[in-house]
């Protein structure tokens, strides 16, 4: 697979949606991963991310304001042991309750499907790490419709042990604009990733369309430690 410039692909796509990235930095040391969200209405908008525990939430930026909670306010990524799950929906805690009762990530996500908002039927998609003694693996998920036919759902995972350093792989829900929504299609995006946590956040936050971005958080595990940094970046201030 080819290995696309994240940055022109964001800068590229008004519209992405929800996007997750998982990969490694060039110096090796660091597993790092990045969710993002967007949004189109006023309610989509009104959302910050904030932290929660180990992990973050989604919440309301101004509460008068908040329409519908349902596929809005969730705990994007929490953190089980030395796995940490990334999703952008309530599958989150669905992955780790789950995993907490010894199943896998798979095994949690065929209980679940796309998100029930008509007509685009959003897919759900979902990242796990895990790290143990200095080894780094990782894999990724997406739910989604069969071409927009809500009665049959396509379940996809992709996993990479021993990543490569300075290699990391992009799955979003939207191709791009549209009514409905086109879902994304194919396996993650291989792209690259940068040693230096501010750096990668901002060129992130950057490449986002400026009317549509919303929200993102980036963190960077050592993989040898455990230890993380994290930043969040939210529109609303």
């Amino acid at each position: 697979m080819q290995k696309i410039t994240l940055e022109n692909d964001l800068k590229n796509n008004t519209y992405p949606g929800r996007g997750i990235i998982i990969g490694k930095s060039p110096n090796g040391k660091y597993a790092v991963t990045a969710y993002f969200i967007m949004g189109r209405s006023e309610n989509s908008r009104n959302r910050v991310f904030v932290e929660e525990g180990e992990g973050i939430r989604t919440q309301a930026f101004d509460p008068s304001k908040l329409t519908d909670p349902s596929l809005i306010i969730y705990a994007p990524v929490r953190v089980l042991g030395n796995k940490t799950i990334v999703t952008n929906g309530d599958q989150t805690d669905t992955i780790y309750e789950c995993m907490d009762r010894q199943q896998t990530f798979e095994q949690a996500l065929r209980t679940r499907e796309f998100e029930p908002d008509a007509p685009n039927y959003t897919p759900r998609i979902s990242g796990i790490m895990h790290l143990e003694n200095g080894t780094y693996s990782y894999a990724m998920s997406i739910l989604k419709s069969n071409n927009g036919n809500p009665d049959a759902c396509s379940r996809y995972t992709f996993a990479y042990s021993n990543p490569v350093a300075g290699e990391g792989h992009f799955i979003h829900t939207y191709q791009g604009d549209g009514n409905p929504l086109p879902s994304f299609e194919g396996e993650p995006k291989l792209v690259g990733t940068m040693d230096d946590i501010d750096a990668f956040t901002d060129m992130l936050w950057n490449s986002l369309n400026e009317d549509n971005k919303v929200s993102l958080f980036v963190r960077y595990i050592d993989i040898q430690s455990g230890e993380y940094t994290s930043k969040i970046v939210n529109k609303n201030e």
